[in-house]
């Protein structure tokens, strides 16, 4: 009997162990910091930069932020899937399609924080339960080392004429939010109101024609746009800009004569996290003055909410907005992008 109850105490003491190494509960109880588990479609780098600046300023979460890098519409689907159980904290990097799909659904977090009364109301939710971040453009890029400026294609329509069959490349659609945020764009301004897509799919359709490989996700089209394996593609500016300045990829960008469609890139605190005081905290260090200023001028971010002083580039842009109802589009994007998957992909 006695070493019977020796062994229940020992089982015992183990599950307490156990359960002690599984949750943040304990780094809390010791006066540090819960794990903070970011889902994130930003850049690797710019990733990278912000935590380690995160970090500097609160080094009670040295060790304790995890990044996952996914899709902009994969994080919405993961957010979705979890809502019975989240198992992540901030969403970083959405459009304002999918973050609004989340607030809808009931997935995010309603606050106010400091810096929202300093953001113009087209770029937030009004309950609180998404921040624009950053704008993004949305334009047309191209390996530079195959064509001069002159030879890149100068518009959107340029896109489906026939000198530039099998010449384009384009990153999967339906797990990108900036993919769908441009297919879309395509749509509605051919369809203002949304009521017949059809011109738009057929515009696609002839896209489609002319696209010689959907790359699975970022780091596979900016390899075979590198290896001229296609010479155009569609990406949005910030993105562009990176690779070609830090990761040295020939890539240069044409903003489309008839104007780029600017999506609103935002953040979330995911409702129900297992560390929302965290996530809180995270997303007010993003609209640090001096971090938006670093990230202006180093990772050519467009930030939602202005900065003193522009870096040379962003005053240089020439950014030519086109004329987007993105109120059309988050009613009609999941059922236009379905259609595009199913009746237009590969079929041209």
């Amino acid at each position: 009997m006695r070493r019977r109850l020796a062994l229940v105490g020992a089982l015992a003491a183990m599950v307490t162990v156990v359960a002690g190494c599984g949750g943040g509960g304990d780094d809390a109880a010791d006066g540090g910091a819960q794990k903070l588990v970011i889902y994130t479609a930003r850049d690797k780098k710019v990733a990278d930069f912000v935590t380690e600046r995160f970090t500097a300023k609160y080094p009670e979460y040295r060790g304790k932020i995890e990044v996952l890098t996914l899709g902009a519409q994969e994080i919405l689907e993961r957010v979705r899937a979890e809502k019975a159980n989240p198992q992540g904290d901030v969403w970083w990097g959405g459009t304002q399609q999918a973050l609004a799909s989340g607030a809808t659904e009931d997935l995010l977090n309603a606050w106010q924080p400091a810096f929202a009364t300093s953001m113009d109301a087209a770029y937030k939710d009004p309950q609180g339960r998404w921040f624009g971040e950053i704008l993004l453009p949305e334009v047309i890029m191209y390996n530079n080392k195959a064509l001069t400026p002159e030879q890149a294609p100068k518009d959107w329509d340029d896109l489906i004429t026939p000198a530039w069959k099998d010449k384009i490349i384009i990153r999967d659609v339906a797990a990108s939010g900036t993919m769908r945020s441009i297919y879309a764009a395509m749509i509605q301004r051919l369809s203002p109101d949304g009521s017949n897509p059809e011109p738009g799919y057929e515009w696609l359709r002839k896209l489609d024609a002319n696209t010689t490989n959907y790359a699975a996700n970022p780091s596979d089209l900016y390899l075979k746009l590198s290896r001229q394996q296609g010479l155009v593609s569609l990406w949005n500016l910030q993105d562009v800009l990176l690779q070609a300045h830090q990761a040295n990829m020939p890539f240069g960008y044409v903003m489309p004569a008839s104007g780029a469609p600017v999506l609103v890139d935002g953040v979330a605190v995911i409702k129900g996290g297992k560390n929302t005081e965290g996530a809180q905290k995270f997303v007010e260090f993003l609209y640090d003055e001096a971090l938006r200023a670093e990230l202006a001028r180093d990772y050519f971010q467009i930030p939602a909410v202005q900065i003193s002083q522009q870096p040379e580039w962003l005053a240089n842009l020439g950014l030519k907005p086109m004329n987007v109802d993105w109120d059309v589009i988050a009613k009609h994007e999941t059922e236009w992008i379905n259609h595009w998957n199913a009746e237009i992909k590969n079929k041209g």
